[in-house]
């Protein structure tokens, strides 16, 4: 599921749009953790983004526990997401 949309028009950066609705899709329970979020390049192709673009989201939202990456090269939702992102 897709849920992403970017305004490039917007004032806010990019990477700050992506964040934001990740944490809000984790806050209403759409993502529970454990469940993958997309590939980098999924998302950067789904968006019409540059990967580095979508990496610095995730990095943010690893840095503030919303995002763990899984062996391999998913990021997956951390256990307590939701709770940090209400």
């Amino acid at each position: 599921a897709m849920f992403f949309q970017v305004d490039a028009n917007s004032p806010v950066p990019i990477y700050e749009q992506i964040a934001d609705q990740l944490v809000y899709v984790v806050a209403t329970g759409d993502l529970a953790p454990g469940d993958p979020v997309p590939s980098v390049r999924e998302l950067a192709v789904h968006l019409g983004v540059n990967p580095n673009t979508v990496v610095r989201a995730y990095q943010q939202l690893e840095l503030i526990g919303v995002l763990e990456p899984v062996r391999g090269q998913k990021m997956v939702v951390a256990e307590d997401a939701a709770k940090r992102c209400k």
